[in-house]
């Protein structure tokens, strides 16, 4: 996901990290990307300074999902979880319009042009497996590119493939840090820079 600025650098170590940062195209900046080989974690962090950049971000990312993904969303409230699906539901080219899921639990918005449908799923009010279970997640799993707001911890038994992304707040106001990791073989080949 390279777009003519700094790429991420490649090791073989998932913490290390690349000393260059640069734009995105998006005005995101990749600070510190980095890529691990072969099995291990592939990762990458992203800088979007405006939730328009995170909106962006999650446009962007869209290119990498197909049917099957499982995308797991963490960060504290208000970090822009709902925003950067917001991008990513566009890329997509669902219908809309995305809020949070929050008391509604789970959102399932058709593609718009012949795509996976995306479901978005917001686990906040869930209390343990047993819940997640009961909205029968998995049986539209290989369809759909299912995204996971407050899924850590919840989720990661659907599928032993999932994008790990997880956002903090930055030092101002809309500034956001995205950091992206790819678990299990379906990511092992997948630039996330």
């Amino acid at each position: 996901m390279t777009t003519g600025a700094s790429r991420a650098a490649e090791s073989g170590a998932a913490d290390s990290r690349a000393t260059g940062s640069g734009t995105t195209g998006s005005g995101a900046t990749e600070s510190g990307a980095a890529e691990s080989r072969g099995d291990e974690l592939r990762t990458a962090e992203f800088r979007a300074a405006t939730a328009e950049e995170t909106r962006t971000l999650g446009a962007r990312l869209s290119a990498l999902l197909g049917p099957g993904d499982l995308v797991v969303l963490s960060g504290p409230l208000g970090a822009g979880k709902t925003t950067l699906v917001q991008g990513l539901a566009e890329g997509l080219k669902v219908r809309g319009p995305i809020t949070s899921p929050t008391f509604v639990i789970a959102r399932v918005h058709p593609s718009l042009s012949g795509g996976p449908a995306l479901v978005h799923v917001d686990a906040y009010r869930l209390g343990g497996f047993v819940e997640v279970d009961d909205l029968d997640l998995d049986a539209s799993l290989e369809e759909s590119v299912t995204v996971v707001e407050w899924g850590e911890g919840l989720v990661e038994g659907l599928s032993e493939d999932r994008l790990e992304v997880h956002i903090e707040r930055g030092a101002e106001d809309e500034e956001r840090l995205v950091r992206l990791a790819g678990v299990g073989p379906r990511w092992s080949a997948v630039s996330l820079a």
